[in-house]
């Protein structure tokens, strides 16, 4: 699956492999090094030979996801509250506009996909820091007493990482329950994006936060095939509503603005989406085998090369987060691996506060180059 050679790789026209000079291994963006699913090239290849390069229409997406997220995720949602949007922070972007006014405040959890900072300023609304804690394990927790303070102090809204990027922390189903519970209590609506829950690795287990949603609650979740399946530049996500009432309020929402929405989501994203939800389970499976494999192989690889860097085991994703801090490096560790070792990796102050001295490393790609990418690093600090 990682099996793409490297001058293959470099022959790629993507953000990952075109933004840095070829002498450079790129370990950052959130874009893996494998060979597209055959269920999905299938489907790329059937529209090609038909000339179908139209506009998008969602067809069987809420369907295929709906019986997807039965069999995978164990969460029941009907496909009529399945609303198909361009991307996972346009969902975000529309339930914040759903649901809260100009100037109200947002919670987020720094550190946190940079994105959020983006997109809650560019709509006007105030983003409430409710920092991550960390325990001497390196694990991280939600800070359920900032949270209910912050939610009692007049949020409106909670945007949650949900398997968490970039701490890689699945939250439990007991703690998404306190969630609730404290959103219902407050009346605070829940927006999760849970775009990484289909990238759940062995030792934990994955709860949607609409399977725990009641009719109390006003919750929506934002997901994709994108991650799991390596598919972001085509443009296609999904937004599960949490109950009948939300999904009125978001069908409304969506319905006012088709040139934002529909327009936006790309048909060949529609196209390989289903198929990555109908009948891209096998290669899933496979994947999150490999990640495995990667992810226990770049611990060793960290603890035997660069002993000092602090790093728990990532829950989700392919991504890991990297405590530079007692390296010496100073305090841009992205930076110095770039200039010093010719390799990208994400600079941890992206992410907000709790990212100082931190790097994000993206290890789904191939056992050779996650030794390389490592070795390079390690080769940087000597």
């Amino acid at each position: 699956m990682f099996d793409v050679s490297l001058n293959d790789l470099r022959r790629r026209k993507s953000e990952k492999w075109a933004a840095y000079p070829p002498d450079v291994l790129p370990a950052w963006v959130a874009e893996m090094d494998v060979a597209l699913a055959p269920s999905i090239r299938a489907a790329l290849d059937r529209a090609l030979e038909l000339g179908d390069t139209g506009y998008a229409f969602p067809g069987e997406l809420a369907q295929a996801f709906s019986r997807f997220a039965h069999a995978q995720l164990d969460l029941r949602v009907p496909p009529e509250q399945v609303f198909q949007i361009p991307d996972v922070m346009a969902g975000i972007a529309q339930a914040v506009l759903a649901f809260t006014e100009r100037g109200a405040g947002i919670v987020i959890n720094p550190p946190v996909y940079a994105p959020f900072f983006e997109v809650l300023n560019t709509l006007e609304r105030r983003a409430v820091h409710v920092p991550l804690k960390r325990d001497e394990t390196l694990r991280w927790h939600l800070d359920f007493a900032a949270l209910e303070k912050a939610f009692a102090g007049g949020a409106s809204a909670y945007v949650i990482c949900s398997p968490h990027n970039p701490v890689g922390r699945v939250w439990t189903r007991e703690e998404l329950a306190r969630v609730a519970a404290l959103a219902q209590q407050y009346n605070v609506t829940v927006i999760a994006d849970e775009i990484h829950g289909p990238l759940t690795l062995p030792g934990a287990r994955f709860a949607s936060l609409v399977s725990l949603a009641s009719e109390g609650l006003q919750c929506v979740a934002v997901t994709s095939a994108s991650k799991a399946w390596n598919i972001p530049g085509l443009k296609c996500a999904v937004l599960i509503a949490g109950n009948g009432e939300v999904r009125a309020r978001m069908h409304k929402r969506l319905a006012a603005i088709p040139t934002e929405i529909d327009s936006r989501v790309g048909h060949f994203g529609v196209h390989a989406s289903v198929a990555a939800f109908r009948d891209g389970g096998d290669w899933l499976s496979e994947l999150l085998a490999q990640l495995d494999r990667n992810r226990s192989l770049l611990l060793g690889l960290l603890r035997e090369r660069l002993p000092a860097a602090r790093c728990s085991a990532p829950e989700a994703t392919y991504l890991a987060w990297i405590d530079c801090s007692a390296l010496g490096i100073g305090d841009d560790p992205a930076r110095y691996f770039l200039e010093r070792g010719r390799v990208a990796l994400e600079p941890g102050t992206k992410y907000g506060s709790g990212g100082e001295g931190y790097v994000r490393l993206n290890f789904g790609t191939s056992s050779e180059m996650l030794r390389e990418i490592v070795y390079r690093m390690a080769s940087a600090v000597r």
